[in-house]
């Protein structure tokens, strides 16, 4: 009876254990949908563990890491922050390409049909764009409008939010009247059939190449090793062109 009870408890640790393992993913907010959706997905294909979704800024996000936050996996909104990492040495390999982001003005009510040059209406009194400090889609969205020197004409218009999808909520809300905000949350959420949107000229802005990373301390977690492999599914690709973005090989 005990070796038997001995053996009953070795096998509830070892399943245990197995139903213990944890993922730890860190996202650019631009992928609020389009991830929580790929991970919904996965979870079909291996359940064996949990998945921890935090999304932030991608320089918020990069802060983080560089002070040993303890996330697996880390998906930024451009290439920048994932290659500071790889020159510090936090991660393993090099940094993955693995989706081509837009950016688009939203307004639930006021006239964009002009693009841009909207912007200067006085209708228009506040605009909500993502912090240019730690968010490249607020990077953009300046970019952009000092592309059709606009930045100076509107910079009292301007209302910040702390990453794309705050900025994205402002506009939801009322609290801002147009968002320079991300394609990927103009046709999802909340926002999909409360307003409109207009998709800015790509050659306005430096182009939005979203890369993702191992991190360090996963070297050896084969649960982020599986996920990084299904990344390449065809699955995952359909998912990633439902939300609005270009994949590597399309551009």
């Amino acid at each position: 009876m005990r070796k038997v009870s001995a053996i009953f408890v070795t096998v509830l640790l070892f399943v245990g254990a197995g139903y213990s393992q944890k993922l730890t993913i860190a996202a650019a907010a631009d992928l609020r949908y389009a991830l929580t959706e790929v991970t919904a997905k996965y979870k079909e294909v291996d359940s064996s563990y949990k998945i921890d979704l935090i999304f932030g800024s991608s320089g918020n996000l990069y802060q983080q890491i560089v002070n040993q936050a303890p996330f697996d996996i880390y998906f930024s909104a451009d290439n920048s922050y994932p290659q500071k990492l790889e020159e510090q040495k936090l991660i393993v390999g090099k940094p993955k390409l693995y989706a081509i982001g837009h950016l688009v003005l939203w307004s639930s009510n006021k006239d964009i049909s002009k693009g841009p040059q909207s912007l200067q209406s006085t209708d228009i009194k506040k605009i909500a764009i993502a912090n240019p400090a730690v968010a490249p889609y607020g990077k953009r969205a300046m970019e952009c409008l000092q592309y059709y020197n606009l930045d100076g004409a509107l910079k009292d218009k301007i209302v910040i939010g702390e990453n794309v999808s705050q900025a994205a909520q402002f506009v939801l809300t009322g609290n801002a009247d147009v968002g320079i905000i991300a394609l990927s949350l103009a046709i999802s959420g909340e926002m999909t059939g409360k307003g409109k949107y207009y998709t800015i000229d790509e050659k306005s802005y430096s182009p939005l190449e979203q890369s993702f990373v191992l991190l360090k301390r996963a070297e050896n977690n084969k649960s982020a090793a599986n996920f990084i492999k299904y990344l390449s599914s065809e699955n995952v690709r359909k998912i990633f062109r439902k939300f609005g973005f270009k994949l590597p090989d399309e551009k």
